[in-house]
């Protein structure tokens, strides 16, 4: 847009500024060093509902809900004593207020008119209602994707999960038929059956421990974060993990650093991708790949203070075809895969303030590394 000349109405530059503010898909308004309207455009007049003649001369913070309105004025009078420029040049998010007193999210970016002198500022404002529902729903059909994403890693490992419940089930079952049959006998031993009871409860509590660690991965809350202990968040998965790897012929093994700072997470999320990594580690396997096959979770501390979770294997590895674009959503070399996998745990790390990266493993397979910043001080 060329510059803005200090033009008074009626003159034809007058006239020539205002079809240039008119055509103009964003709402334009002038104002000068007092904060009064010089100069409305027509798509400002569909923005907030005013007719041209209804607001110039008006101060502008009319457009304004408080305590931007009540503000706007001193803000004004310190940038034309000091020059000093805290929102001029740069683009913001504000709420703006319509004749109708409705408020609706604007992007707003301020300028000085060039060569005017007391100061005039030029305001482009632009409706981003739309963008932000728009932005709203692509968050909660991240979540729905997320929460699918989480159902389906552990359906995908039910087999496995329903075989460690069987056994502590058929466990309880055995003893409380040895408790029947001692009860049954002239003179119990009482001391057996105690024992008998006392690892029915133990078996329960191994049986309650699998289902509260599938719940707490089902469920669909929002991200909330506290400081947890990363080795316990990935030893809860053991119950959930080792049996289908143990049915595949696949040694699952954990190598977790002592003394590690805890980290500000949402447990439930990051158990998510750690089960989706080893579900991935799993499926790589090669049917005909030699009985040495391993996956090997473990935690360390970096250098530089963050706290890498690595799920690696010696598979086959990544394959080039896919290498570049692993992280991209739908990419998938299963047939029947989703792709959404690795995007979704990516998102997941990201949203912690972490890094998702492959690294091939040596001498063969994968290796994905979570990094997770520590927890702040105050959350220790």
């Amino acid at each position: 847009m060329k510059p803005l000349p200090s033009t008074s109405a009626g003159d034809p530059s007058s006239e020539e500024l205002q079809g240039v503010l008119d055509a103009s898909v964003d709402g334009i308004v002038i104002i000068d060093h007092g904060g009064r309207i010089e100069h409305f455009s027509r798509a400002a007049e569909q923005l907030f509902g005013y007719r041209s003649s209804e607001v110039l001369g008006q101060n502008v913070n009319v457009l304004m809900p408080d305590p931007d309105r009540s503000a706007h004025d001193g803000h004004l009078r310190r940038y034309v004593i000091s020059r000093v420029p805290h929102i001029i040049g740069k683009g913001r998010e504000v709420i703006a207020r319509r004749k109708d007193g409705s408020l609706f999210p604007a992007q707003l970016s301020v300028g000085t008119v060039p060569h005017s002198e007391p100061p005039r500022f030029v305001g482009f404002i632009q409706d981003v209602t739309q963008r932000r529902r728009d932005e709203e729903n692509a968050l909660k059909l991240q979540e729905r994707l997320t929460h699918v994403a989480r159902l389906a890693t552990i359906g995908e490992m039910a087999s496995g999960i329903a075989h460690e419940l069987n056994q502590p089930l058929a466990a309880m079952a055995t003893f409380a038929h040895a408790c029947d049959r001692l009860l049954g006998l002239p003179q119990p031993d009482i001391a057996e059956v105690q024992l008998a009871l006392r690892e029915i409860a133990t078996q329960a509590v191994r049986a309650g421990d699998i289902i509260r660690h599938m719940r707490s991965l089902a469920r669909a809350d929002d991200l909330h974060r506290g400081a947890a202990d990363i080795n316990s968040v990935i030893v809860e998965l053991t119950d959930l993990i080792a049996p289908d790897a143990r049915a595949q012929g696949v040694v699952y093994r954990l190598e977790l650093a002592a003394g590690l700072p805890l980290v500000a997470i949402d447990k439930g999320r990051i158990q998510q991708v750690v089960m989706n990594l080893a579900r991935n580690a799993l499926e790589a396997f090669a049917p005909n790949q030699p009985a040495s096959r391993e996956i090997v979770v473990s935690t360390r501390c970096c250098a530089r203070g963050d706290l890498e979770i690595r799920v690696c294997d010696n598979g086959p590895g990544i394959s080039e075809a896919i290498a570049d674009r692993m992280f991209d959503p739908f990419c998938s070399t299963k047939p029947a895969g989703t792709g959404l996998g690795l995007a979704i745990s990516r998102t997941i790390v990201a949203a912690h303030g972490g890094t998702l990266v492959h690294r091939p493993n040596e001498p063969t397979g994968a290796c994905f590394i979570v990094a997770l910043p520590p927890a702040p001080s105050g959350e220790t």
